[in-house]
């Protein structure tokens, strides 16, 4: 790989038009000439930069596809953590004696080839209805006759809930409402089929109303792990008004609530299939020493999906529109810079790719996801190598999860702490490790609650929840720092309540902390690379990644060792609630 620097010139045309570029840096863009590949070696027992590279290129290699939940991609990497974790000695602890629990994710469909008409007269889906998904318990409304419920938001004008039972029931909605939250036609679908839940559908005459995008947007797939129950649940679907005056055999202007209509024939269906490859968590153990504890856990998290591939687009060019105008990657604003911006960044582009002879301009449409989160699924895999290695192991037992689709909507570390593979009760605390390979001066790992922006440095990481449900752990955290040669800069700003980035439910560990197990999640924060195409390994920062690693694996040593349970002081959340920051 060619190592050349674009030169004076093109550095200062660039710095011209880079407000979160720090003045101190010399050549921000002597990254893109850093090599994409990395020899390997073995690892070793200590937590190192090296082993972080040897892991970590290979991991979040264009090869992986991004890693995206249920692709070839995901899949490898699974199998390559738990190929390491067997290689160290670690226990199995997922199911049926191997590495891996399944979540059962599955994607659900609008069944096309289903029919739904009255009278001989067919209704198409999309443009006489809008169907919209209940889940696995939906009930059909093949035979069940209509009947005109009144006015959805006029609670007086509305027929009894008993009266609905094995009917179709047609509310009215009125226009739309500039102070409704609910988009145009639409009603507040769980309290409206909560309301007539013995009905055997329910046709809210909103299709008029709702504009065409939204339209399409209903028309997505919809992607969840399935429940474990899936209760009975009316059919659900806007129609037209043109519809509902055929199901009802009049205009439902001109009737009264309890008017009895016609009897539908067939009904709107979903149908569900899983992922091409199974959507795994992986899930090992480090027996604890101590007889009296090693029955408790300490559990170490990380997620090892990302998501995958997009459209195709010049490598350099997002590299450098980011890092100029997008310096918290998908957590801010698509940048719309102006004919002048657009002329100095191709000038510029075209002197970076002369100096690298067009290397830099490669069309690339993978988010390999280095930082996000490939440097904390590595960093967790070093960990567990060097807790592997030693002699006298600490007194609690270690419990390693790389959860699979935090990306998708945090599936995994959901369905495990539904479904724990050791008693949930048994998890004294949990350190979550989420993007923690960048955080350098030339990033923006974040802003404050006020919106001020926040620069990274040497020493920089953030701790988010470290004092939610224990104040105690929260204080540990400090107490281990500052008896460090080199402490790390801990950094609480967006752990603030209310904080608009709301990363303290953004990560695998709020699904521990809503059962009330204290958590810590560390990170270095954004950057413009984040979920972006650029989020590649070259650029990450190892010796920052290897230094907090081995501060979460001193931390959890510690709380290992204490001869008790982190206390949980604060209030507990509602397992079932909304997380809230």
């Amino acid at each position: 790989m060619i190592r050349l620097s674009p030169g004076a010139a093109l550095v200062a045309a660039l710095i011209a038009f880079s407000g979160t570029l720090s003045a101190q840096t010399q050549d921000p863009w002597a990254a893109l000439l850093r090599p994409r590949t990395h020899t390997p070696a073995p690892t070793t027992p200590a937590i190192t930069a090296a082993d972080l590279m040897t892991r970590l290129y290979p991991f979040a290699d264009d090869s992986m596809g991004g890693r995206l939940m249920g692709s070839i991609g995901n899949f490898k990497g699974v199998e390559y953590i738990a190929r390491e974790l067997a290689s160290f000695g670690l226990e199995p602890a997922g199911e049926k004696g191997t590495f891996f629990q399944t979540v059962p994710v599955v994607t659900r469909t609008f069944d096309s080839t289903s029919t739904f008409s009255v009278d001989g007269t067919s209704f198409q889906a999309w443009v006489d209805y809008l169907p919209r998904d209940q889940g696995a318990g939906t009930r059909s409304v093949d035979g069940a006759r209509a009947v005109y419920g009144g006015t959805w938001g006029n609670r007086a004008s509305l027929i009894s809930p008993e009266a609905v039972a094995g009917k179709l029931v047609v509310l009215s909605v009125g226009p739309p409402d500039r102070g409704s939250q609910n988009p145009p036609g639409t009603v507040t679908r769980a309290e409206v089929s909560d309301h007539f839940k013995t009905a055997a559908g329910i046709a809210v005459v909103g299709l008029d109303f709702i504009p065409k995008p939204n339209i399409r947007f209903y028309q997505y797939p919809s992607e969840g792990v399935v429940p474990d129950e899936s209760p009975a649940a009316p059919n659900f679907m806007y129609v037209t008004s043109r519809a509902a005056t055929l199901l009802l055999g009049a205009s439902p202007e001109t009737l009264k609530a309890g008017a009895m209509g016609k009897t539908a024939a067939g009904s709107p269906r979903f149908g569900e299939r899983g992922p091409a490859y199974p959507a795994r968590n992986v899930v090992a153990i480090i027996r604890g020493s101590d007889p009296a504890l090693r029955d408790e856990f300490v559990a170490f998290g990380g997620h090892n999906d990302h998501i995958g591939m997009g459209s195709p687009v010049a490598h350099d060019s997002m590299y450098v529109l980011n890092h100029l105008f997008r310096a918290g990657g998908a957590d801010d604003p698509i940048p719309q810079p102006g004919p002048a911006e657009m002329k100095r960044i191709n000038e510029a582009l075209a002197q970076i790719r002369r100096a690298t002879n067009g290397a830099s301009a490669r069309i690339d449409s993978i988010y390999n996801g280095a930082d996000d989160d490939g440097s904390g699924s590595m960093s967790l895999l070093e960990i567990a190598q060097y807790f592997a290695s030693l002699a006298e192991k600490p007194k609690r037992s270690l419990l390693f999860v790389w959860h699979v689709g935090e990306e998708e909507g945090l599936y995994g570390s959901e369905y495990f702490t539904d479904h724990p593979t050791v008693p949930r009760d048994s998890i004294v605390a949990q350190l979550n490790i989420d993007m923690v390979g960048r955080g350098g001066a030339v990033d923006v790992p974040g802003r404050t609650k006020e919106g001020g922006v926040i620069h990274g440095d040497a020493d920089y990481v953030q701790l988010i929840g470290s004092r939610r449900l224990s104040t105690e752990y929260g204080n540990l955290a400090e107490t281990v720092n500052t008896a460090s040669a080199h402490p790390l800069h801990f950094d609480y700003a967006l752990d603030a309540n209310g904080h608009p980035q709301n990363i303290y439910c953004r990560s695998d560990h709020y699904e521990y902390a809503r059962y009330a197990i204290p958590i810590i999640f560390f990170t270095t924060g954004g950057h413009a690379d984040y979920h972006q195409v650029t989020d590649e390994p070259q650029y990450i920062d190892y010796d920052r990644m290897a230094r907090v690693a081995r501060f979460v694996a001193e931390l959890g040593t510690r709380v290992a060792n204490l001869d008790h349970r982190v206390v949980v002081d604060q209030p507990k959340p509602d397992p079932h609630g909304d997380c809230r920051q």
